[in-house]
């Protein structure tokens, strides 16, 4: 498809502009408490909207930090142009360019890219999923207590009850381990490509779920809600499994508190 080899291409350039600002201070701004952006996340957005508008003038864009553009209803472009901002800013080595393709209501195409370990994750509707072009497959591990799981917290864990603490001290007493490390778009492509055996993350955004959650369910894993139900991207509460474990996964979700 045209449309995967023009977004691969557009990550990699993004990739290279995030590397040229990686490691120096960079320029903060906060949108919220805790809620950032750096210069390097609006100079990747800018390359991707306009490399994007140059092959597909027609389409519409959503972009993390506001550079949409109204087009067809279509065909949506959805983009994270630094997913793991937090990480970014302080110099920890886990971030990535995040490319979707919505067609038609459902994901068509997805692109994630860490241009530090130089790891490209692609899938296509109806396509196996791939890492750096050779295809990638979920794990079989069947037991809970067995599997190495992820999440995260949402920006206002200190004012929201709806925090995600219960679920994750839960699953820590369950699971054979629990890591944090602030990158949906790549968490989600690690349960894709074996890694991790399990995600779970509330309150969060579109550009970064689209292209991580058609990677997840082309490399045969299983994607929902919290209630085991189709997975909507705009629904901002995700579990993405290798679907041995995905009943029990949803089963504490929904016996602890958020």
């Amino acid at each position: 498809m045209n449309e995967l080899k023009t977004a691969v291409g557009i990550a990699f350039k993004a990739g290279d502009v995030l590397l040229k600002y990686f490691g120096r201070k960079p320029s903060i701004r906060f949108k919220g408490a805790i809620d950032i952006v750096t210069e390097a996340d609006i100079k990747s957005e800018e390359l991707i909207t306009k490399a994007l508008l140059r092959s597909f003038p027609d389409d519409s864009i959503l972009c993390e930090e506001g550079s949409n553009v109204t087009g067809s209803p279509e065909r949506k472009w959805v983009v994270d142009p630094l997913d793991g901002t937090t990480n970014f800013a302080h110099g920890y080595p886990f971030f990535a360019v995040s490319i979707a393709l919505e067609e038609k209501g459902g994901i068509a195409v997805g692109v994630v890219y860490d241009p530090l370990r130089k790891e490209l994750f692609t899938a296509e509707r109806g396509r196996p999923s791939k890492l750096n072009n050779k295809k990638i497959s979920v794990s079989r591990i069947n037991s809970l207590k067995h599997s190495l799981l992820c999440s995260g917290f949402p920006y206002d864990v200190a004012t929201s009850p709806e925090n995600n603490i219960s679920h994750w001290n839960s699953f820590i007493r369950k699971a054979q381990a629990v890591r944090r490390d602030g990158s949906a778009a790549l968490n989600v492509c690690y349960v894709a490509c074996g890694r991790f055996d399990g995600f779970w993350e509330m309150k969060l955004k579109p550009w970064d779920l689209a292209a991580a959650s058609l990677i997840a369910e082309q490399a045969g894993g299983m994607v929902t809600d919290f209630n085991g139900k189709g997975f909507n991207i705009y629904s901002g509460r995700i579990v993405a499994s290798n679907g041995k474990i995905h009943k029990n996964m949803l089963k504490i979700l929904g016996g602890a508190d958020s």
